[in-house]
């Protein structure tokens, strides 16, 4: 059993990133880092053949275009559907 996380403060998301090598995780943290304000990432051994996990923690409130855009849009989906129960 996994120990208990704590939540990130509100508007701000934690993201993981497993990529096969390096390169391809510093790839994806950048597109993020032009859509959001961002903490330095942080990077880790993926596993025994390799790869890298990436962390890092975005703030959604300082959002660039167009993920203002999108987080805007995707606010107004999450509204008009109820929470499930998962299953």
């Amino acid at each position: 059993m996994e120990p208990e996380r704590q939540l990130p403060s509100a508007g701000h998301a934690e993201v993981h990133v497993v990529a096969a090598t390096p390169e391809v995780a510093r790839r994806i943290a950048e597109v993020l880092r032009r859509s959001f304000s961002s903490t330095e990432q942080r990077s880790y051994p993926a596993g025994a053949d390799g790869g890298t996990r990436l962390q890092l923690i975005v703030d959604t409130t300082h959002a660039s275009e167009p993920a203002r855009s999108w987080l805007a849009a995707s606010q107004t989906s999450w509204d008009d559907h109820p929470p499930t129960d998962g299953g």
